[in-house]
């Protein structure tokens, strides 16, 4: 027979007498199969109990214990209303004694002891349901159609039955699938309806139970209905929702009744479940609901053997799936692979997305499917709902027997294995005790004294979490070059914090973060700012590939397009949007502000940042547009980028300049519910697209951005069709938006329009080469007029003033238009100019290094202070930062090389524009 020939394993009988009459009572059978039916019932008076009612089935049954399982599986679902409660208690039986000979003869792997019993339990429900409907709707008192979707919980959601388990089920229906003049009836049907199933599984009669079931997972069980709607488990959920039922839920699936829409329900819960920030707030949750669970059933003290609970106690099975379930909840917001029910698959997920070391993973996976076993052999002896380790030598002895082993290596396996995992899972949970703080100096102790009075620490817990980070945030901070400038930093940075749990309790989870905290507030206050009012970019630190190579602009539009298409409605997309351009942003300060990258390198990727936003919410802003007044009419739009934008270099603060330009290819109006004509089309969609950029949302703005440098300027539309858009640039546009025109780049839109309007740039800019009799008169215009509005630029203002950023890449635009290239960078463009013989190789190279200089000095500025370039009030570790970019020793050498670069570039500029026919 297949079983015998599977056998691994087998229970050595305890009571010898009645194994051996077990056995005589079936027929001839192998010496394998004997020994495993002696085994078994001679430790199981249940398994006896159940060999005896169901021996002659069991030997067909071990001919082929798969086929054997489908076929009970297939005879639950035909059974005829009045044969269910006779046939659902055979079924139960015979699974059983099934998965029980299975399980201790090792033909059967835990999963699939597990998996066959809690496909019983689901075959159970869905026959019971079926059958009660059916009465409920023949004697008029249920609507037709009506049914409720029955979820299944905890061990039964994540297919992980044990061998005696309740199963624990929530019972919700769609209310809006009911009119709703009958809905008040078909509610309580509903309740009738549930309230008997639950009878039919879990009550006992001659031929035993089915499942013991319990309903009170529901939302607010003491006040609400076994069955509720799901507008009202929503609302709960949405309003008064706790920890501990985001942690049920991660494993609940619909198991019966209408399945698409607790499908339905299961994905309308998603934003409860699953956070988009990294929520370490939930390991306290954990910890506190384990603390609450030690102290109801008495399990939290040390751990001994006798009566131990091999799932509550220490040590036990629930610190296993609390240590997966927190490690979900956590992180599973942000990825979707962490979204699983089971408890071994979890922590192979977990350990694959680098949450838990694989060791670890490993380790607690094998100590999981090892307390599974004795937890079933507990239960198996008298089909009881136990989990307590026996109390004396003899109930100790018949365990040992049940699982193979001595009673001595059963003992010091269980010692071992109960404290292996204590040891790994207790650290994760329970905080540590806080070190004594530091002394601290007198202006330190006056800024702390003010501490508690600020919003992030007002709250109790917020309160306590801190005070236990408070010593470690200190020494780090007193360890910077100048520790009172970064505790007046970090002060700034925790009085702007408008809530402090969540982060609080990030920090503690992950101390590295506080090294960066401290790092930043010496160095950098305008990051520190940024960072009180986007605290959750610090999510990203913690996401694994904080520090991986730059996924450059392809790759990280690929992933911000994919990010947010897995959002259900607009507004979360927008939300969604602006969390991943902040985390990036910060990225990019952070490598910035540490030396991973250089100014240029961040600029670029700024841009990156910036580009990939545009180009994901693109589509997400076409679509919702297109809801009220269909598709766009013609080939679509194009948003240029402009300026710094176009030429893919930003700074931490930049604003976008943008452009819109479209295509009706001769359609006159969309064709939505609401047409528009084409041109009002187009110029409502750009707008669209700027305010998905500039408005405030739950989780703030993204950019503000900059469309005067469309034709025309503010006088102009805000989108401009292709052909006029040509026209102007060929016929009316004045040097300097030709000029403009060198940086400008596609950044969103239809590929096929932005391929068309680069040819068309590219062709109008070429046609450009060997004009510097008419460029070069402009420009001095120009720098003339930038002259006379901004007045005399302070030292420190790098961008404004004769040779300074501002003049030397409009002296690149123009060397760039008279070559007639179509580079956007200012090295790029000056390269241009020298190959086409506009400018000496000394001059490029004066212009090249002062740019190089002023870009970097304007870009370090903008991310140390936010704003206008200060040295003595950057603090030492901002002047360091500035020498590093800079490539100086000292502060007289950089300000020495600020002038004399000014100098060097503004002569040559002036050179170059006299020698081009535009004086002086």
């Amino acid at each position: 027979m297949e079983l015998a020939r599977r056998i691994t394993r087998a229970p050595r009988a305890f009571d010898p007498e009645r194994g051996r009459e077990a056995r005589a009572a079936l027929p001839e059978m192998s010496p394998e199969m004997g020994a495993l039916i002696e085994g078994a019932t001679g430790c199981s008076p249940y398994l006896a109990g159940l060999m005896a009612r169901e021996g002659v089935w069991l030997a067909e049954a071990a001919e082929g214990p798969e086929a054997a399982l489908e076929a009970e599986l297939a005879a639950v679902a035909a059974l005829a209303p009045g044969a269910l409660e006779g046939g659902l208690r055979q079924a139960k039986r015979r699974v059983a004694l099934l998965a029980g000979l299975c399980d201790l003869g090792g033909a059967w792997a835990l999963e699939e002891v597990t998996g066959a019993l809690t496909r019983l339990a689901d075959a159970a429900c869905e026959a019971a349901l079926g059958a009660e409907l059916e009465r409920a709707r023949r004697k008029g008192s249920l609507p037709e159609g009506a049914a409720p979707a029955i979820f299944a919980m905890g061990k039964m959601g994540a297919n992980e039955l044990n061998y005696s388990s309740d199963i624990d089920l929530i019972c919700l229906f769609d209310e809006t699938a009911i009119p709703e003049a009958a809905f008040d009836e078909a509610r309580a049907g509903m309740v009738r309806v549930i309230r008997n199933v639950a009878r039919l599984l879990s009550d006992r009669t001659a031929e035993g139970y089915v499942f013991r079931t319990d309903l009170r997972l529901r939302p607010d069980a003491s006040v609400t209905p076994v069955a509720l709607s799901m507008g009202a488990a929503e609302q709960y959920y949405e309003s008064v929702g706790r920890s501990w039922e985001r942690a049920a839920w991660i494993k609940a699936r619909p198991a019966a009744g209408d399945l698409a829409a607790g499908a339905r329900f299961i994905e309308t819960l998603r934003p409860f479940i699953w956070r988009r920030h990294l929520d370490f707030a939930a390991i306290e949750d954990a910890h506190d609901i384990r603390l609450r669970i030690q102290s109801h059933k008495g399990t939290g003290g040390p751990i001994t053997l006798p009566e131990h609970d091999i799932k509550l106690g220490r040590g036990g099975i629930r610190e296993i799936e609390f240590y997966v379930q927190t490690r979900q909840l956590i992180a599973g917001g942000r990825d979707p692979g962490l979204r699983v029910r089971g408890t071994v698959e979890g922590l192979e997920k977990l350990a694959a997305a680098g949450w838990v070391p694989p060791e670890v993973a490993a380790r607690l996976a094998a100590l999981y499917r090892a307390h599974r076993e004795v937890e079933h052999r507990l239960q198996m002896i008298g089909d009881a709902q136990t989990h307590a380790l026996p109390g004396n030598d003899e109930g100790f002895a018949r365990l040992a027997a049940f699982m193979g082993e001595e009673v001595g290596t059963l003992k010091k396996d269980l010692t071992e294995r109960l404290n292996e995992v204590s040891e790994l899972t207790e650290g994760f949970f329970a905080p540590g005790t806080a070190p004594a703080p530091p002394a601290l100096p007198d202006y330190a102790r006056a800024v702390v004294a003010h501490w508690p009075s600020y919003p992030a620490l007002r709250s109790a817990r917020a309160g306590q979490i801190f005070r236990r980070l408070q010593p470690d945030l200190l020494a780090a901070l007193s360890e910077a070059a100048h520790p009172e400038e970064a505790l007046a930093a970090f002060d700034g940075f925790l009085a702007g914090l408008p809530a402090g749990v969540q982060l609080f309790s990030l920090f503690e989870a992950n101390p590295d973060l506080t090294r960066l905290i401290a790092d930043i507030a010496g160095t950098a206050p305008a990051l520190a700012t940024y960072l009180s009012a986007n605290a959750g970019v610090l999510d990203a630190v913690i996401g694994g590939a904080f520090f991986a190579p730059w996924p450059g602009a392809a790759g990280l539009a690929a992933r911000f397009a994919e990010d947010l298409a897995r959002e259900a409605d607009y507004e979360r997309v927008l939300d969604r949007a602006r969390v991943l351009a902040k985390e990036w942003h910060f990225r990019v300060g952070v490598h910035h502000l540490r030396g991973l990258v250089a100014a240029e390198e961040a600029g670029a990727q700024y841009a990156d940042v910036a580009e990939a936003t545009l180009a994901a919410l693109w589509p997400h802003v076409v679509a919702d547009f297109a809801r009220k007044h269909g598709a766009p009419p013609g080939r679509g739009a194009v948003a240029l980028g402009m300026g710094s934008l176009g030429a893919g270099r930003l700074n931490a603060g930049s604003d976008l300049d943008l452009i819109v330009i479209y295509d009706a290819a001769g359609v006159e109006a969309s064709d939505g519910r609401r047409p528009l004509p084409a041109r009002s089309y187009y110029a409502r969609l750009a707008q669209a697209l700027v305010t998905a950029m500039t408005a405030p949302t739950a989780e703030g703005r993204l950019y503000q951005i900059d469309m005067r440098l469309r034709p025309s300027g503010r006088q102009g539309p805000v989108a401009t069709s292709l052909a006029a858009f040509k026209t102007y640039q060929a016929e009316e546009a004045w040097v300097w938006e030709h000029l403009a025109l060198t940086r400008a780049r596609a950044v969103a839109g239809e590929d096929p329009l932005g391929a068309e309007i680069e040819c068309f740039r590219e062709g109008l800019i070429a046609a450009q080469e060997g004009q510097g009799g008419r460029i070069a008169p402009e420009v001095a215009e120009m720098r003339a007029r930038i002259a006379a509005a901004r007045g005399e630029a302070a030292f420190w203002d790098v961008k404004a003033g004769p040779g300074r950023l501002l003049d030397v890449e409009l002296a690149a635009q123009m060397l760039g238009l008279m070559a007639g290239s179509p580079e956007r960078l200012p090295a790029a463009q000056i390269a241009a100019g020298l190959n086409a013989g506009v400018i000496e190789p000394g001059e490029a190279e004066v212009l090249v290094a002062a740019q190089r200089l002023f870009w970097r000095l304007q870009a370090t500025g903008r991310l140390l202070t936010g704003g206008r370039l200060e040295p003595e009030a950057l603090g030492e570790g901002g002047r360091r930062m500035l020498l590093r970019e800079a490539a100086e020793d000292d502060m007289q050498g950089l300000e020495a090389a600020v002038t004399a670069r000014a100098s060097a570039a503004a002569e040559v500029i002036d050179r170059l524009i006299a020698r081009h026919g535009g004086g002086a």
